[in-house]
């Protein structure tokens, strides 16, 4: 066990951890929530290891954790502008977001019927240690079933030995786990609501529907529609066409054309992917993604840690 709380000893344990990781082996880190335990997310061997010290089978896939809000266009495609909206806003934080993932990816994280969930975790120990390991596949560090670990000692109490390092950077207890959200299909759709309330959501992606499948409000009549752009130019008035009808004129026919533009595209940073294996990472061209059946409701890790 290292104490990363420690300035003295924390350079050293990152680089510890880092190495297990690259070995395939197991650590627990700290989060912002409760503490996880990660595995390479690109080695099926160390998802599989995390898995059998977790007493879970492949139904539950964990999620992954990424260092830098760029990372998911490695690890994901077809990600909506509502998504991309959510991560801008939320991340890092608790908001998880169920993706579509590459297919060109070499991992196997279990049952995921196609998606990953991914989150920026809040948390300066775990982001270093991300930014030197890449994407982890983490989980809450708990046998399945027991309490999640608020300690690198408690997680060490119900791991043991299928643990290669233990991060201690002091006690991580969160209340409310993050919110998941189902970027998998439009609307977007709150799979588990967590820490993250559906009004705050609502404020970036107006149109999300609730975990209960509650829907925004109706809008009043000649309202605009939840998230729908309205724009404000006013064409300068023209002098009437002969031709045309006079359309203020008692009895007059006619249909009035209204002038809408397109709503401009939000802006995302365009570099890299960064913290990826460019081995195990797609090219930097777009990928384009296999015909997908009608998609069902992702599964997701009710014990994440936060994620």
């Amino acid at each position: 066990m290292v104490d990363c709380s420690n300035d003295g000893t924390r350079p050293q344990g990152m680089r510890v951890a880092a190495a297990a990781v690259r070995r395939g082996g197991l650590v627990v880190l700290p989060t912002d929530s409760v503490y996880g335990v990660g595995a390479d997310a690109f080695s099926p061997e160390a998802v599989a290891s995390l898995l059998a010290a977790k007493g879970r089978g492949r139904d539950m896939p964990p999620p992954v954790l990424v260092p830098d809000r760029r990372t998911v266009d490695g690890l994901a495609v077809d990600l909506p502008d509502d998504a991309r909206s959510l991560v801008d806003a939320f991340w890092p934080g608790v908001l998880t977001v169920v993706c579509w993932a590459q297919p060109s990816l070499s991992w196997d994280l279990g049952d995921t019927g196609g998606t990953v969930a991914v989150r920026m975790p809040d948390d300066p120990f775990a982001l270093e240690l991300l930014a030197a390991t890449g994407p982890l596949a983490v989980s809450s560090a708990n046998i399945s079933g027991q309490p999640a670990a608020t300690t690198a000692a408690a997680a060490r109490e119900q791991l043991g030995d299928s643990v290669e390092v233990y991060l201690e950077a002091g006690e991580r207890s969160s209340p409310e786990p993050s919110t998941i959200v189902d970027a998998t299909r439009e609307p977007l759709r709150v799979l588990r609501q967590g820490a993250l309330s559906l009004d705050r959501l609502r404020e970036i992606v107006p149109g999300i529907i609730g975990v209960d499948g509650d829907a925004p409000p109706e809008p009043a009549p000649g309202e605009p529609a939840p998230g729908e752009k309205v724009s404000l130019e006013k064409t300068p008035p023209r002098a009437p066409d002969a031709t045309e009808p006079d359309m203020t004129a008692p009895g007059a026919t006619g249909a009035g054309a209204t002038d809408t533009t397109e709503p401009d595209a939000d802006q995302h940073e365009s570099s890299e992917p960064v913290s990826l294996d460019k081995s195990r990472a797609p090219s930097a061209s777009p990928q384009q993604s296999p015909p997908r059946q009608q998609p069902v409701e992702p599964q997701h890790d009710p014990e994440q840690p936060g994620a």
